[in-house]
């Protein structure tokens, strides 16, 4: 009974940390797996609870389904990382170097 209980309060402090994590987290992708850990976590609490549909139901919807459909969505929209539009480009004025030649 006391390792159950254990494990229930380490899952419980799993998710709180990763959902803190989804929320906190600047970058979109990181923010993506700390979903996943969340909603895993969720999961394994289902099946501690003896509600194994759920959990399953759980795995199959959201991890494997809204998770799926964010890194999609995270990977075919991301840009690269370039030079602001213009950086390297003449703007009109002219420098000390092309001003004396």
């Amino acid at each position: 009974m006391v390792l159950e209980q254990l494990a229930f309060g380490l899952f419980a402090l799993v998710t709180v940390a990763s959902s803190l994590g989804v929320v906190l987290v600047r970058d979109v992708w990181h923010a993506a797996l700390f979903l996943g850990v969340a909603l895993s976590s969720v999961a394994i609490h289902y099946v501690m609870l003896n509600a194994q549909f759920i959990a399953a139901m759980q795995v199959l919807v959201y991890i494997g389904g809204v998770l799926v459909l964010i890194t999609f969505g995270v990977m075919l929209t991301r840009r690269e990382e370039t030079e602001p539009d213009g950086a390297g480009e003449p703007d009109g004025v002219g420098e000390p170097e092309e001003v004396g030649a």
